[in-house]
């Protein structure tokens, strides 16, 4: 009887809580009514307001205005190329449009970056362009988010995003950077037409490979790769910002990515095929062509005379740089460059072609402090192994001094996995040198490939295959060597300048001809 009574009991107390449950869901369902309908009035009046500045400034500009959302433009990598060459292109098949440049830079004019432009890449604007200097970078510092770092660089580009709009409200909105997740602010609040270069997705299968796998990088900390549950919630992130990433990248009317490797995974989460092609990134290749390769069998002399000090050892007596160019970066991996040159200073010996011909260039340009400390912590590991003696690191160096390391290079060395493209490599093959590079990515798919045929550089994916190559190169005739970087420069010339231009140009053309004079 009382079990009887107690289940009755909870009976009522079950109906009590249904009923009032049913009779909050009424007024829950009209106040959820009310707040969208207050949401979407509002974003009416923001995307209203922000109109109404764009009629006004272009009754000020007498003409439409296309801006470019690239917060480090100072920087001197070869996302800054494509922004300036894209520019230039634009600049003189559009003189009657206005061009504007959203930058994070601080501390400088927009002459002093556009001199900049001209010291590092050669590059010119045939006019004037505004520069919209944005206060709050920060927010897409990875620095700024020592977790969840994607989550918070994205969600920090939207305030980023929104603070240039507000500045400035373009007719069309290109991210030449990557920040996908500004796209539908400028789209749907702004009211612009959008267009996207993609030089590497924020997330790819690859990564989520890495954490599956449970393989520790520069992005996947030790602590997190050796724990499962951690690496299974990480797995779990990475698939919803994946998502949320691909529906960001969609809103983009046009989509340009940069080579065979980022189309695979753009095409995968951004899912719009029928907008997206691809554009090679534009290399400076003209001013390495212009130089005449030099032919090294004027060197056998010295090789004879090193043969006899080395009773039959071959004893090339040219002095041999290795250099690398690129960003530093932690996805760049500079150790692996510096390890691995290690490896191959023990490979060789003392004496005539022996460890005292060889030097490591590292070249590249510091964005931050945080790259500043990077390259210290990197002379500290030379010197940790040994080998300060033997590397040299240049900043921020003019074109014509990369230039010179370039022409006198022996060895081009790229050691980023699954880079996206790789203008440095491009860069020197062109130059002359022999290119060895991450067999991965955009150096894999379309760069170091056979040439009609013909082999024009080397793959290699870890430090002893790096040192192994290295010491191949190094074995080579001068003859070998010659042949292999004339393949390699003959077959550079598809990612020239003008072979961008043209690309970029005809990717553009259907959203520049819907700008209104």
């Amino acid at each position: 009887m009382g079990h009887d009574n107690h289940h009755h009991h909870l009976s009522l107390c079950f109906c009590d809580l249904m009923r009032l449950l049913w009779s909050l869901l009424v007024p829950c369902l009209y106040l959820s009514l009310i707040l969208t309908l207050v949401l979407l009035l509002l974003l009416l009046g923001v995307r209203m307001w922000l109109q109404g500045r764009r009629k006004a400034r272009r009754a000020q500009d007498d003409g439409p205005a296309v801006a470019f959302f690239h917060p480090y433009c100072n920087a001197g990598g070869g996302g800054e190329r494509v922004l300036w060459c894209s520019l230039r292109a634009l600049m003189h098949r559009y003189p009657g449009v206005s061009f504007a440049v959203y930058t994070g830079d601080q501390g400088v004019t927009g002459e002093q970056i556009l001199e900049g432009a001209r010291q590092r890449f050669n590059i010119t604007l045939p006019r004037s362009v505004t520069f919209v200097f944005l206060r709050h970078r920060v927010l897409v510092e990875a620095s700024s988010y020592p977790h969840f770092t994607l989550l918070g660089q994205s969600a920090g580009s939207m305030f980023l995003g929104w603070e240039a709009l507000t500045a400035f409200v373009p007719d069309l909105y290109v991210d030449s950077m990557g920040y996908a997740f500004t796209l539908p602010i400028f789209r749907y609040l702004g009211g612009c037409k959008v267009a996207s270069y993609v030089h590497y997705p924020t997330v790819s299968t690859d990564m989520l490979s890495v954490v599956r796998e449970r393989n520790p990088r520069f992005n996947n900390a030790d602590f997190i790769s050796r724990n499962p549950i951690l690496s299974a919630l990480k797995v779990v992130y990475y698939c919803c910002f994946a998502l949320l990433y691909g529906l960001a990248g969609s809103c983009s009317d046009v989509i340009m990515v940069n080579s065979t490797w980022t189309l695979g995974h753009i095409l995968a989460l951004w899912r719009s095929p029928s907008r997206t092609s691809i554009v090679y990134p534009p290399c400076d290749i003209r001013a390495f062509l212009d130089v005449p390769l030099e032919d090294e069998d004027e060197m056998e002399g010295w090789e004879e005379l090193g043969r006899e000090e080395e009773d039959g050892g071959r004893g090339d007596r040219k002095r041999h740089s290795i250099v690398s160019v690129g960003q530093f970066r932690p996805e760049k991996d500079h150790q692996l460059q510096i390890r691995a040159f290690r490896k191959l200073l023990d490979r060789k010996g003392d004496g005539p072609g022996g460890r005292e011909s060889l030097r490591l260039v590292l070249i590249g340009g510091c964005r931050n402090q945080e790259d500043e400390e990077r390259v210290l912590m990197l002379r500290g590991l030379c010197q940790e192994l040994g080998i300060t003696d033997y590397v040299e690191f240049k900043l921020n160096i003019p074109f014509e001094e990369l230039k010179r390391e370039l022409v006198d290079a022996t060895i081009g060395l790229h050691t980023m996995w699954n880079e996206h493209f790789g203008i440095g490599v491009v860069e020197c093959m062109a130059a002359g040198t022999i290119i060895l590079a991450h067999k991965s990515g955009g150096p894999k798919l379309d760069i170091v490939v056979p040439y009609e045929g013909r082999q024009t550089g080397f793959l290699a994916d870890s430090e002893d295959s790096y040192a192994a190559a290295m010491e191949t190169i190094l074995s080579l005739s001068p003859a070998a060597r010659l042949e292999m970087r004339r393949n390699a420069r003959d077959s550079v010339e598809r990612f020239s300048d003008q072979e961008f231009e043209s690309c970029f140009l005809a990717a553009m053309e259907p959203l520049m001809g819907t700008l209104e004079p």
